[in-house]
């Protein structure tokens, strides 16, 4: 009677373990499911690995419009993640940035960026389903401006976007401070676009002038020098 208790025991205990591996493993399957779910293929680009001095590789350096745009990875002490940045000098109408190899559709892009100088301009933007130099969407914040704007570009013409709720205006007032780091998002899924500026939720807009997957990458304007530091990009399911 007693061996036969034992080895009840002893196969409610193995039963227990099994069952509690198996736990175990259910749950690092949720816990990693919630962790990348959202942001599966997420990316962060530094510039901190790059040769400074000169444009970054894998980058396509262009413009909208015309003029002399100049990128470049430069040594910035004030790097949210030291040593590099990415840093726009030259003039143009619309100097960009293109991530080559990127192609979303649905998802998000943020940067962090500070505004250096600029008499005409002093802007810092981020960029979504660029086909080319001159067709994208842009958000950008304007340190001279003190404001936050939402664009389609099409063809070469930049178009400034309705708000959500809101017939008419043009994006939101914010102050944009110069000489200081801030940190730009956008998040695009379907005709809707998400904006946050500083961690704060700004507006909202509706659009369905490009509806295919395109690159992601950066913009300013004119004569803006800015730099940009940790822009991170992925896919939204």
């Amino acid at each position: 009677m007693g061996q036969r208790c034992n080895t009840v025991r002893s196969i409610q205990a193995g039963s227990l373990d099994v069952v509690q591996k198996m736990s175990v493993a259910l749950l690092g399957a949720a816990l990693f499911l919630l962790l990348v779910g959202g942001n599966a293929m997420a990316e962060t680009v530094n510039f901190d690995n790059a040769a400074t001095g000169a444009a970054p590789e894998g980058w396509t350096l262009t413009m909208t419009g015309r003029g002399q745009p100049k990128w470049t990875v430069e040594v910035e002490s004030t790097a949210p993640s030291k040593p590099n940045v990415l840093k726009q000098s030259g003039q143009a109408t619309f100097p960009v940035a293109l991530r080559n190899g990127t192609s979303i559709i649905d998802g998000f892009v943020e940067v962090k960026f500070k505004a250096i100088a600029g008499s005409e301009d002093r802007a810092a933007g981020i960029v979504w389903r660029a086909k080319d130099a001159d067709n994208y969407y842009v958000v950008r914040a304007n340190a001279l401006e003190d404001n936050v704007v939402l664009y389609k570009t099409i063809k070469g013409v930049r178009s400034a976007l309705d708000i959500v709720g809101r017939k008419g205006g043009y994006g939101v007032k914010v102050s944009v401070p110069s000489g200081q780091w801030h940190s730009l998002r956008c998040e695009f899924a379907g005709k809707l676009f998400k904006v946050t500026y500083d961690g704060k939720p700004m507006f909202e807009v509706e659009d369905e002038s490009i509806r295919e997957a395109g690159m992601i990458g950066l913009w300013t304007k004119a004569d803006s020098v800015t730099v940009f530091d940790d822009l991170t990009y992925g896919v939204l399911n």
